[in-house]
């Protein structure tokens, strides 16, 4: 077991290594309350890279923090059903999670905030008690998406009073593919950003594809590497993984986690602990992985209808993947030379 002093090594440890191999430079930090990884095919740019992705990530964070009460979307929670004028930035996250919305057939909705406070997610995750009391939720389903007025044009928001706009579902995946174009518009190289497993490659892609490490639990910053898992190969666009598993705490006994059925407003329940897809973008990957978590068994079907590779974890740890989910890889495939 390789190890950091004491601490087991991470997935995201060994990825890093893997660039250095390969003749590219990494970096890592976090931001979005979750782990950044960057990794870039042209060492020398790496600074400018990080500068440009820290930046970006700083303006989403900005528009979209449901935890900093300076944010575009705490105003918009708070302002009692007025309207709110609204950056581009912020117009343009409420504007994916709308569509993602309406093409999950409301698997995916935004408008779940008020029950993930009543689980007790109301804060970052880092200060959430992992351990309580038992606590009562009252269940309802979310309000609904199309209850959110959003004028893309003049920049207007308004949505009711009482309900709360929660974008965790799309906009880490839209920061990753926005911050990764950035990058790599910035830098001409090749370059891939992970935030917490959400993946978006852009620019020039290495010859044999870019290596990923795919965790069960949903964030490979907070899993060793001996852990349950495998690792791929990206031609392009992005992963994305969600899961019952990473983000997840006790109140009475009972496990809680941040995936919010919008149909009975309470943690989803279905049969799979992680759903992990590839897409021509992270946003896209991570719509449809958060859509896979909560309809559960029909998650397959409605996969392969929109040809989205897949690869759906159960409780059992039984594995399904398909419509041409990437080819495990052994480890051979991250030194330099190695072929998909």
């Amino acid at each position: 077991m390789a190890e950091t002093g004491t601490e087991p090594r991470t997935w995201a440890q060994e990825q890093q290594d893997a660039a250095l191999r390969l003749g590219w430079a990494g970096t890592s930090w976090r931001a979005l309350g979750t782990s950044v990884q960057l990794v870039i095919t042209e060492p020398a740019l790496l600074d400018r890279a990080e500068r440009t992705v820290r930046d970006l990530l700083d303006q989403v964070d900005l528009a979209a923090s449901r935890f900093r009460a300076d944010s575009e979307l705490s105003r918009l929670n708070a302002a009692g059903g007025r309207e709110q004028r609204v950056s581009p930035l912020f117009a343009q996250a409420l504007r994916v999670a709308l569509d993602a919305a309406a093409w999950t057939d409301g698997m995916v909705d935004p408008t779940v905030g008020a029950s993930m406070l009543a689980t007790g997610y109301d804060r970052t995750y880092q200060l959430v008690a992992r351990d309580g009391p038992p606590v009562t939720i009252a269940v309802h389903p979310a309000p609904g998406w199309r209850r959110v007025e959003l004028d893309d044009q003049a920049g207007v928001v308004r949505v009711p009073a009482g309900v709360v706009v929660d974008l965790g579902a799309t906009a880490k995946g839209l920061a990753s593919d926005l911050a990764s174009e950035a990058a790599a518009e910035a830098t001409g190289a090749g370059v891939l950003l992970s935030l917490g497993g959400d993946v978006s490659v852009s620019g020039p892609v290495p010859e044999h594809g870019w290596p990923v490490r795919v965790s069960d639990h949903a964030d490979p910053d907070l899993v060793a590497v001996e852990d349950d898992g495998e690792s791929v190969l990206l031609a392009g666009g992005g992963l994305a993984t969600s899961g019952t598993l990473a983000r997840r705490w006790r109140r009475g006994g009972s496990w809680m986690h941040h995936l919010i059925d919008p149909r009975t407003g309470a943690p989803s329940a279905g049969p799979w602990v992680t759903a992990s897809v590839t897409a021509a973008t992270c946003v896209l990957a991570n719509a449809a992985s958060t859509a896979a978590i909560v309809m559960g068994e029909a998650a397959p079907a409605w996969l392969r209808a929109r040809g989205l590779p897949y690869r759906l974890v159960a409780e059992d740890r039984r594995v399904v993947r398909g419509a041409g989910w990437p080819e495990p890889q052994p480890p051979q495939a991250f030194s330099k030379g190695a072929r998909s």
